[in-house]
Parts: structure tokens; C-alpha cells; sequence
């Protein structure tokens, strides 16, 4: 069976009359280096379908297993590190505006799920009839519609297929709403108040259904994401560790040197200097917020 189709070479691609919002890949072509020695910052929204060979993704620094039928939802600007060699899998990767205008909510996917039968079969036939068009009907502008919605029916079947949840708590609303304004303003602020009023209530609620959905205060969900963006670019990036600090709000290196240590257990230093290690001999990894690992098998709730 064919799950993907090949590519054009880049300045091909390039001379298209626009760009491309879906495409079809192997999982190898994601590796930043061959062997995926570092972490891969990941610039477009991806579905990962394993498709052959056994062994652990890594996702925001959390071994996840992987089987054929194993589905990973990653989104923009998560960390992803395959270094299995016997695991091969087909990528779907779109950009948020392919999507612009259709009945769909990427989220709705978990970000780890493990497929069988009715299931595994419908998705695998419709990511394989994705990836024949994605090769078929490249640079053709009329095509383009049939993309979208191809993904979005592959979208819209792993969210109905999806187990059912029961209707939320008070408190799962308003930790949703909260880790969205987080997902917002973590870059500038991470002071508790501010985004209780953003939202119209208090700290306390605040804390109250932070505690209730992941047994952590409402400021360690704050310090968690700033500490898991850091842990990204750390480990994803050759950029600056003062810059990276910078660009969290921190005015001095030593005050995100201290927070970093505080948060994960080592030194930004040390953090990027075992990022090529396999996961068994790292010491620590960075704890994501619970709104990461949603539908994982690493999921809190």
C-alpha cells in the first residue's frame, strides 16, 4: 500500500504559483539530521501514522510508543524526536490556514492514540488517498479544495471516533480558558493576577480549578509553560541562552538561569548539553502542562 507520495525537489516547489497547505511526507524527511540526533521545532501542524517498526517518539521531551496504527497529533511549536530507527511512519502536515473556513476542530484529535480495526482501516485508506493526491495534484490551484477537505474528513473522523468524554466540570472550563490565555500571554507575563483578570475572576478560582484538574497551583501551570518553551529552544535551537530568556520576559540571564533550575533540575547550560542523549540517560525532563498531554497516555486526567 502507498502512504506517500514523492515530492518535487525544493526549487521545484518553489516555483509554484502558491504555497503548498497539505502535503504527505515520511517520517524521516521531518529528522533535522539524519538519526534525529536533536529535537525538531516544529513549524506546521502535523498527524503522525506510524507505520511500520516499533520504538518510542518523543513529544515535548515524553517517550510515547509507537506501533503500526499509532497516531500522533503534534502541533506548532511542540518538539519532536524519532530516534528509533526500525519506526517509519507517514506525516500529514497542513498549514492553520488550509483549514480557514471548514466545520473542524483540529484539537479535538488527542495528541497520541493507538488505532484498530474499523478505525485503523478508514484512516489509513483515507491518509494513503491524501498522500496519492498530494503527489498527484501538486501546483494544481483547483485541486486545493480537495485537499482540505480530504483533511478535514480525516480530522473530523479521528474526533467522532475519539472516546467519549463526559461534559466537563466547572472547573475543566474554566482551566481550559485559562490555559488558552496562558498559551497567549506566557511570553510577557506570569503573574496569576493578570490573567485572572483577563478572564473576570479571581486568583482564587483560578487556583481552585487548576488544583482540581491537575493537583498544581494556578502560577506552577504559568511557570511549567514558560519552563517547557525554554526546555524547547534549548534543546530545538542553536539560539542564545540570554536570548532565550529575553524573549521570555526575564531581563537578566541569572534570574532564567535560576527559574530554569528551580523548574526542571538543571542549568540551561547542562539542559542543552544533553540534549542528544537518549531518553533513558537524560536525569530529567521538563513536566509539560496537562493541556499538552490531553488524550496521551502521559495524560493526568
Amino acid at each position: 500500500m502507498v502512504f506517500c507520495g514523492q515530492f518535487p525537489p525544493a526549487s521545484v516547489s518553489d516555483a509554484l504559483p502558491f504555497p503548498v497547505e497539505i502535503e504527505t511526507l515520511a517520517l524521516a524527511d521531518l529528522a533535522g539530521d539524519p538519526g534525529w540526533r536533536r529535537p525538531v521545532l516544529v513549524d506546521k501542524d502535523l498527524l503522525v501514522l506510524a507505520t511500520s517498526g516499533h520504538g518510542d517518539a518523543e513529544l515535548d521531551f515524553q517517550p510515547l510508543p509507537c506501533r503500526p496504527g499509532t497516531l500522533l497529533r503534534v502541533h506548532v511549536g511542540q518538539v519532536l524526536r524519532c530516534p528509533c530507527p526500525r519506526l517509519d511512519a507517514t506525516v500529514v502536515r497542513w498549514d492553520a490556514a488550509a483549514l480557514r473556513g471548514l466545520d473542524v476542530d483540529p484539537d479535538a484529535v488527542p495528541a497520541w492514540r493507538q488505532l484498530a480495526g474499523e478505525d485503523e482501516d478508514a484512516v489509513i485508506t483515507e491518509v494513503s488517498q491524501l498522500a496519492v493526491d498530494c503527489a498527484r495534484h501538486r501546483g494544481v490551484a483547483a485541486a486545493r479544495g480537495l485537499l482540505r477537505h480530504q483533511l478535514a474528513v480525516l480530522l473530523l473522523r479521528l474526533a467522532l471516533s475519539n472516546e467519549a468524554r463526559p461534559a466537563p466540570r466547572p472547573e475543566e472550563t474554566t482551566f481550559r480558558r485559562f490555559c488558552r490565555e496562558v498559551e497567549r500571554g506566557y511570553r510577557h507575563t506570569r503573574r496569576v493576577e493578570d490573567y485572572a483578570a483577563r478572564l473576570g475572576c479571581s486568583v482564587r478560582t483560578l487556583t481552585r480549578a487548576c488544583l482540581a484538574v491537575t493537583g498544581r497551583s494556578a502560577k506552577q501551570v504559568i511557570d511549567e509553560r514558560v519552563a517547557l518553551q525554554a526546555s524547547r529552544l534549548l534543546a530545538a535551537t542553536d539560539e542564545p541562552i540570554a536570548r532565550i530568556g529575553r524573549g521570555l520576559g526575564f531581563s537578566e540571564p541569572t534570574n532564567f538561569g535560576r527559574f530554569f533550575t528551580r523548574e526542571v533540575g538543571v542549568s540551561p547550560g547542562a539542559f542543552r548539553a544533553g540534549r542528544e542523549q537518549p531518553p533513558s540517560a537524560r536525569v530529567v525532563r521538563p513536566r509539560p502542562p496537562a493541556e499538552t498531554w490531553r488524550g496521551s497516555p502521559h495524560s493526568v486526567r
